[in-house]
């Protein structure tokens, strides 16, 4: 079976280099189409509570400040979204691998399906961590609702051991490049 247009669904977990790779590989090896996309959620954007009615003792500036606050958030989460975006282009540039990014703000599983079926996708790629039974129940998993809804296959990347995930996805998104470790005893 041969991918033409592979959509890869990361996020900023260590997970995600494991994803981005396998994902990586299949396009290199399919010569697919290769799109990342990122999802914000969206309690990251959603408004300042400001109140329903009217207070004679609250300060305009009260409401000002709590609007300017949460415009500083949803531009960092969008800023965090290009730069994690960016990362991952610039890494499969130099791995001969052209391709498209974009993030959306919304329910992740939801709009993986929806833009897999948009783009026309013939593989989504996701991560899962594992979660099972009521974690899963009261968490939700984006994996499982991929799985289950997607216009099209899907492979999912198991969690691996979580030091190990954990140091190649932190090497690899680090904006600082470290030497490497000395011989030296």
């Amino acid at each position: 079976m041969s991918f033409k247009k592979i959509l890869v669904a990361i996020n900023n977990s260590p997970l995600s280099i494991h994803v981005f790779t396998a994902a990586l590989e299949l396009a290199q090896t399919n010569r697919a189409a290769f799109k990342l996309f990122h999802c914000i959620p969206p309690e990251m954007m959603s408004e300042p509570a400001v109140p329903m009615s009217y207070d004679p003792n609250l300060q305009p500036s009260f409401t000002v400040s709590n609007y300017q606050t949460q415009q500083i958030i949803i531009d960092q989460q969008m800023e965090a979204a290009d730069a994690l975006l960016q990362r991952y282009c610039q890494e499969a540039l130099n791995q001969g691998v052209p391709m498209e990014a974009d993030y959306q703000v919304g329910e992740a599983g939801h709009l993986v399906c929806e833009v897999a079926k948009s783009w026309e996708a013939d593989l989504i790629v996701v991560g899962r961590r594992g979660r099972s039974g009521l974690a899963e129940v009261l968490l939700g998993s984006v994996s499982n609702y991929v799985v289950h809804h997607a216009p099209c296959s899907v492979l999912v990347i198991q969690e691996l051991e979580s030091q190990t995930t954990e140091q190649s996805a932190s090497e690899f998104l680090s904006e600082e490049t470290q030497p490497p470790p000395s011989d030296e005893r």
